[in-house]
């Protein structure tokens, strides 16, 4: 099952980061976000892979900025 992370603009227009739910597709998890948050607006939806120990993988320059604080 996918884990999606939403912000979203509430129907007051208060802002809510990182609401993280699973759901089978983005249209199962929305219709759950819109059960919890009524008439809010959708502003980013990000797929986590909930599978994964790590919820973001590492990029490069992250690895040589911990090689060059180690030294």
């Amino acid at each position: 099952m996918l884990k999606f992370d939403f912000s979203i603009k509430t129907r007051d227009g208060q802002k809510v980061e990182s609401i993280h739910i699973q759901g089978n597709d983005q249209p199962d998890a929305e219709r759950k976000l819109f059960q919890m948050y009524h008439y809010c607006e959708v502003i980013n939806c990000r797929t986590i892979n909930a599978d994964s120990k790590y919820p973001h993988s590492t990029d490069i320059e992250e690895v040589l900025s911990l090689i060059a604080r180690q030294q």
